[in-house]
């Protein structure tokens, strides 16, 4: 594998080669005016707990904690809700628990609400052991038959995250009140990591169907409270809480309208926590030293190619010259000022999938043969590219126009409102040729994400590319129990990946969850979410 000083080196001695020639005609359109990241310190960053201590000092108790939210949820419901940090799932965990954990400093999946879970030889017959006691917050029990008609309804609910579970899952078991078995379809070792996010937050029967009318009641350390939309969310302790009462009176999540804002408020000590994720931002953190909890994100900064029928990216030959035209290097420097993030493989060398398997370089020469070669057979050259208004990335975008244009292609850059306005066009709509994009595959379990946006029967998929070697390659990830075999399939991947270009990988980011440095006993789990029912502000 190429190690850290190799890729950096390499990242480094192309970007300075082109650097020159893309910037001399942009301004630089970066909102927040900070210094250029240190690429050392952010790249010692890694899955984790940051700068945390005196977490074993006697805790106090009351108090509200504000919590500086990347975005406002859509909904609370975990069947509705991809449970990340960034769409709700630090709300919808603290409601609900889940059934198990993520615990990265043992990089393992460990039980939280549940007692424990075993399996079979074969990695297709799971056994979830419950906790005797354990009552939703309007005092009904989570029992085995509660959990399945919660898993039940995540199933048939037509959320982001059902099609894996339905396509895996074949029978759900309840031999007795405390015990629930998974039957499944094919070997899943790593299933575990399900129960750690939306369908390990089980819901209670009185929440009610997915809808205007359902009701957030869960067995987590909070209760919902309010929602006052565009503004807040209020959680309330419980008492009667499994683990006992939080030390916490009340968590209360706040929505701003951008991240600078969150980050402003937090620096002046107007809120307790906040969620960055862009170089300059995570940048801010370090510097100052607070304390967070850190998940890398793979391909975070990714450009989606539509490759439905009609749509220029329907031929593999203007995808490949897409891929060949773009320098990640120049463009993360354009928009973020650090090539520190800058990856064009799909698990950069921080990883542990990382593999010996290169994206393929930039090449401008042919990429243009490419483009030439399907306008004489009758491509105009134009693209359509969509971007919410976030300033690092419409400078990203605006670099890539630059490099896109250079190879032949006439592309109209659409700079949307809002993120909203962004995920209508690309998810929903797919009206676009290339949408700006983030994949943010994780290490501990990276199945779900590719199987949702790489597979052919994932539900975000969003009008790419996908082929049947590919869906092979990613059931071959999932059934093998082995690292080694699975970072051989990985690699496979990555070539397929380079084949195919249904996407364009630009690089990765950290999620820094940073909280003042009077804020203890926070507790991480799966996709950057925390549990503060141990959390406690001195």
């Amino acid at each position: 594998m190429l190690t850290p000083t190799t890729r950096t080196a390499r990242r480094l001695g192309t970007a300075m080669a082109v650097l020159a020639v893309l910037i001399s005609g942009c301004a630089n359109n970066d909102a927040d005016g900070g210094s250029a990241a240190q690429e050392g310190d952010l790249a010692s960053l890694h899955d984790g707990m940051i700068n945390s201590g005196n977490d074993e000092d006697r805790p106090h108790s009351g108090g509200i904690l504000t919590f500086g939210a990347y975005s406002e949820p859509a909904s609370l419901d975990p069947a509705k809700t991809i449970a990340a940090v960034t769409t709700g799932g630090v709300e919808m965990i603290n409601i609900y628990d889940s059934l198990m954990r993520y615990d990265a400093a043992t990089d393992s999946v460990v039980p939280q609400m549940a007692e424990g879970l075993v399996h079979d030889d074969a990695f297709t017959t799971w056994t979830l052991t419950l906790r005797d006691g354990v009552a939703f917050s309007d005092g009904t029990p989570v029992d085995a038959a509660a959990v399945k008609a919660s898993q039940e309804r995540y199933a048939s609910a037509a959320g982001p995250e059902a099609p894996l579970w339905n396509d895996n899952v074949a029978a759900i078991d309840t031999p007795d009140p405390i015990t629930v078995v998974y039957t499944l379809n094919r070997a899943w070792p790593d299933f575990p990591h399900t129960l750690t996010t939306g369908a390990g937050m089980i819901v209670a029967p009185a929440a009610g169907a997915p809808g205007d009318e359902f009701k957030p009641i869960g067995a987590g350390p909070f209760t919902f409270h309010d929602w006052q939309p565009g503004t807040s969310i209020t959680l309330t302790a419980r008492e009667e809480y499994w683990d006992g009462r939080p030390h916490l009176d009340n968590v209360r999540f706040v929505y701003f309208p951008t991240t600078q804002t969150t980050m402003e408020t937090l620096f002046n000590g107007g809120v307790d926590t906040a969620l960055v994720r862009y170089p300059e931002n995570v940048q801010k953190m370090f510097d100052r030293q607070l304390p967070g909890y850190v998940s890398m994100t793979a391909a975070a900064n990714v450009t989606l190619i539509n490759a439905n029928p009609e749509r220029p990216g329907s031929d593999p030959r203007l995808r490949k010259a897409m891929q060949l035209a773009v320098d990640n290097e120049a463009i993360a420097e354009r928009g973020y000022d650090s090539t520190v993030f800058a990856e064009g493989e799909l698990f950069a060398d921080y990883s542990k999938w990382d593999t010996d398997v290169d994206a393929p370089r930039s090449d401008p020469q042919r990429a243009r043969q490419l483009v030439d070669q399907v306008k004489a057979d009758g491509f105009d050259g134009k693209l359509v590219m969509v971007t919410a208004s976030n300033p690092q990335k419409v400078s990203q975008a605006q670099a890539m126009v630059a490099y896109l244009d250079a190879v032949g292609f006439d592309v109209d850059l659409q700079i949307l409102p809002t993120t909203g306005d962004q995920i209508r066009r690309i998810a929903a709509e797919q009206d676009y040729d290339l949408g700006v994009w983030g994949l943010s595959l994780r290490d501990p379990d990276p199945f779900p994400k590719m199987s949702a946006a790489m597979h052919s029967g994932g539900k975000q998929v969003y009008g790419m590319h996908t082929s049947r070697a590919m869906d092979l390659l990613i059931e071959d990830f999932q059934s093998a129990s082995d690292h080694t075999a699975k970072l051989a399939i990985m690699a496979d991947i990555q070539r397929q990946l380079n084949e195919d270009v249904p996407f364009l990988v630009h690089g990765y980011h950290p999620e820094y969850l940073a909280w003042q440095k009077n804020v203890h006993g926070v507790t991480g789990s799966a996709n950057t979410m925390v549990l503060l029912g141990n959390a406690w502000k001195s």
